[in-house]
């Protein structure tokens, strides 16, 4: 006879002594993934290289009879297809996008869930309607508290079957800076279905759990959101009975595009002698970077790096850069950001057991051949 739902979903856990990628880990590998760190050199992500971390399906996203409901503690609900959404004055937002389990492969115990190294990370110029003016059609009842967004994905996760769902505390809902966004166009065109098409959230600072995608539901409350990836998902904790504390915005990352060209199976750079110009971009969902230092000698001899002046797009990343002078040999390069709030990449790893906002600085290896 068979069991129920549960039997077929697993709790969280963390992977053994030695033990590797499993194949369910695979799995979920083979379905998103990160970005290249070669495209770092973009402003501006092509849609195809932003990274991708999909829960469950991706939904069938036809725009010709998509419907955006937004109801619960408002004086007047609503519901609205594709060209009623655009008819609302548009706005554009480069916002950098990040992974809440970037870098959770790195850890030690490590998580047993989407294997991130570094590259759960884009940005894109999103197109959309504030959900401020949203609510503002609507009426908002002065006791709503948060607002509730559910996509089309549906699945179980950890026993719990589910459409996909999080929530915002209505300040930030209602805030201009950052301005949430409900999107329906990435760099100029329609969303890719990978990326939410028709509709997704956009809600710039916020880890990417919070940007729901193929969104079909906005719900005021008046009391807080107790779902699965709000209260049991997405939360710091330290044991499996800990009820932990939530994630929420990005903490201060610098990645390096790794110099020099790659060994294909490990990704190994070899660089020629001499000096080697260094690059990349850094972010915070939290307070502008305010610095960004690098290093040629496996954490020893930090030195600051040059960093791109503000250009108005206040949640995206910034490029940085630096020399470097490679000698024969092989050496680890790093690189570390700092942000206006003070807080910096930690050289000794961070860990939680969901294996989240782990912002521990990035290590390149490279190889300096001496025949050059």
């Amino acid at each position: 006879m068979d069991g129920g739902i549960g039997d077929i979903s697993a709790p969280g856990r963390l992977a053994g002594p030695g033990e590797g990628i499993g194949p369910d880990e695979l799995a979920l590998a083979t379905r998103n993934h990160g970005l290249p760190l070669e495209a770092l050199r973009y402003d501006v992500t092509p849609p195809g290289l932003h990274y991708v971390l999909v829960h469950y399906d991706i939904p069938e996203g036809d725009a010709d009879t998509w419907r955006l409901t937004v109801s619960g503690r408002v004086r007047t609900a609503l519901t609205l297809d594709l060209p009623a959404l655009r008819a609302f004055p548009a706005v554009t937002r480069r916002v950098t996008m990040e992974c809440a389990g970037n870098g959770r492969a790195r850890l030690t115990p490590r998580p047993v869930s989407q294997p991130w190294l570094v590259e759960g990370v884009g940005t894109a110029d999103w197109t959309g309607v504030p959900l401020r003016t949203l609510l503002g059609e609507c009426g908002v009842e002065p006791d709503a508290v948060e607002a509730v967004f559910t996509g089309a994905d549906h699945g179980v996760e950890r026993g719990v079957e589910q459409d996909y769902r999080r929530s915002l505390p209505l300040r930030d809902a209602l805030r201009g800076d950052p301005e949430v966004l409900v999107a329906y166009a990435m760099n100029g065109g329609p969303l890719p279905p990978q990326h939410g098409r028709p509709l997704r959230l956009v809600a710039p600072g916020w880890y990417g759990m919070a940007h729901v995608k193929w969104l079909r539901d906005i719900t005021l409350t008046d009391t807080a959101f107790t779902g699965f990836q709000q209260q049991v998902a997405y939360r710091y904790r330290q044991s499996a009975d800990d009820p932990g504390e939530p994630v929420t915005r990005i903490a201060p990352r610098a990645l390096m595009v790794p110099p020099g060209f790659p060994d294909f199976m490990s990704r190994t750079r070899v660089v020629r002698p001499g000096p080697v110009e260094l690059t990349g971009r850094a972010w915070s969902g939290r307070a502008p970077v305010t610095r960004v230092e690098v290093c040629g000698d496996d954490g020893g001899g930090w030195y600051e790096a040059e960093l791109d002046p503000p250009d108005g797009h206040t949640w995206a990343w910034r490029r940085w850069r630096a020399w470097w002078t490679a000698t024969p040999g092989r050496h680890v390069l790093s690189v570390r950001a700092t942000d206006a709030s003070g807080a910096a990449q930690p050289v000794e790893q961070p860990w939680n057991r969901g294996g989240f906002a782990n912002n521990l600085v990035q290590r390149v290896p490279v190889y300096c051949p001496e025949d050059g």
